[in-house]
């Protein structure tokens, strides 16, 4: 047995369903979690599913979340999208059910739940769930055909990152079958709004780069504030270094409101999870986080990402 059919075998017993995903989610996150809501009902449309998180703003234009009470968890299969190790996971009510799956696609270094499908080769979450639904010959709906394209053109950049390959390519040609509004989620992802722009031209202004093309740039609680900008609207601007063709490894040092920092790094060839894992973190080999609590663990982490050039 396949264990795509073992997934979806617990799927079929159970009555209640509870997704999951990581906190700070970004449209794979979304797109995963509710892409599976939406093709287990369409499937199977006399189950209880929900989707559990929190509702972060700037994506309400993909899906939100559930009302999801301690209660429901109750005899109920939980699934975890996207979400590399059990800290990361958004809502601690995770554990609570009678059944945990996590379906992820970074590297497995935290190997939880009855079953896990973590495939390192997919592009992302949404692909994984799609290549799920192909290959159990499974109904999908234009409304799960867009969630999960709209996942996949999230974490590849559009087609652009190295994790996108030709299967990537032949999954979301098989999404593109069905009637969605493709341009249009293309354009809500390559559109911010003005304070953005405003926060990228600071981040350009203030960018220091070495003679290897590391960079980093610090947005404090000050310069936040100052662009009306939350620490989740800041996640917009994480490629932006990278549009310099002399950045080759770059970090976004975000301060949170109690003066620790969610570090945010990107490379272009060099591999940085090593570095994020070190620091509380994780990640793919080129695109990563990690949590700094001081300015001299801020200056650290620069450090480790100069060495990678020694």
């Amino acid at each position: 047995m396949t264990i795509y059919q073992q997934i979806l075998d617990e799927i079929i017993k159970s009555e209640t369903i509870i997704i999951h995903r990581h906190q700070n989610p970004d449209p794979d996150a979304i797109g995963s979690q509710v892409g599976l809501k939406e093709l287990i009902l369409a499937n199977f449309p006399d189950k209880r599913v929900l989707v559990t998180g929190f509702d972060e703003p700037s994506l309400a234009w993909i899906a939100q979340m559930d009302h999801v009470t301690n209660d429901d968890y109750h005899d109920a299969l939980v699934i975890v999208t996207d979400t590399a190790n059990r800290p990361r996971i958004d809502n601690p009510n995770y554990c609570n059910g009678k059944k945990l799956i996590k379906i992820d696609h970074h590297p497995n270094d935290d190997a939880y739940g009855d079953i896990s499908l973590v495939d390192t080769n997919a592009s992302s979450a949404s692909e994984i769930i799609a290549d799920f639904a192909f290959s159990l010959n499974l109904t999908l709906t234009t409304k799960v055909a867009s969630l999960l394209y709209t996942g996949i053109v999230g974490d590849t950049g559009r087609f652009l990152y190295p994790a996108t390959t030709a299967k990537t390519f032949r999954i979301a040609a098989k999404l593109r079958e069905y009637q969605f509004d493709f341009a249009t989620i293309s354009r809500q992802m390559d559109s911010f709004p003005f304070k953005i722009a405003k926060l990228q031209g600071y981040v350009f202004d203030h960018l220091e780069v070495d003679q290897h093309g590391v960079a980093r740039v610090v947005l404090s609680q000050e310069t936040l504030k100052a662009f009306n900008i939350s620490e989740a609207e800041s996640s917009a601007i994480v490629s932006a270094p990278g549009k310099i063709d002399m950045v080759t490894v770059w970090a976004i040092f975000v301060q949170h409101e109690d003066g620790s920092f969610r570090v945010r790094m990107r490379s272009k060839e060099k591999t940085i999870n090593q570095i994020a894992k070190a620091h509380e973190g994780g990640g793919h080999p080129l695109a990563s986080g990690a949590n700094s609590y001081s300015l001299a663990e801020n200056e650290q982490i620069y450090r480790e990402m100069q060495a990678l050039f020694d």
